[in-house]
C-alpha cells in the first residue's frame, strides 16, 4: 500500500520536474538576467537533476535525493518561472497586451 503511494509520489514529482526542464528549456536566457534569477544554464542542470532523480525513482523504488529535486522543480516553478514568464519572448502576445 505505502509501495504504491510513494510510486505516485514519486511519478508526480517526475512529471513537475519534466515540465519545469521543459519550460527553463524554452524561456530566453536573457529573462533569466532581467529579472535578476539565477542564469539559464544552472536552472536547465538543476530541473534535469531532477527529472532524472525522478525517473530513477519511479523505475527503482528508491528515492533518496527525490525530495531535493522536488524542492529545485518548485522554486523554479513557484518563484523563478512566474518571474521570467512573458519576459523577452512576446510569444503570446496581442496588440494590446497578452491575450
Amino acid at each position: 500500500m505505502f509501495g504504491l503511494i510513494w510510486q505516485a509520489i514519486y511519478l508526480v514529482t517526475f512529471v513537475a520536474s519534466l515540465y519545469a526542464l521543459i519550460e527553463a528549456i524554452r524561456t530566453p536566457a536573457a529573462a533569466f538576467e532581467l529579472m535578476d534569477k539565477q542564469t539559464k544554464k544552472l536552472w536547465i542542470v538543476l530541473t534535469g537533476l531532477a527529472s532524472g532523480l525522478s525517473l530513477l525513482a519511479v523505475f527503482s523504488g528508491r528515492g533518496m535525493f527525490v525530495i531535493l529535486g522536488l524542492v529545485a522543480t518548485l522554486v523554479f516553478l513557484l518563484d523563478v518561472r512566474p518571474a521570467v514568464k512573458g519576459v523577452g519572448g512576446n510569444r503570446n502576445n496581442g496588440p494590446y497586451g497578452p491575450w
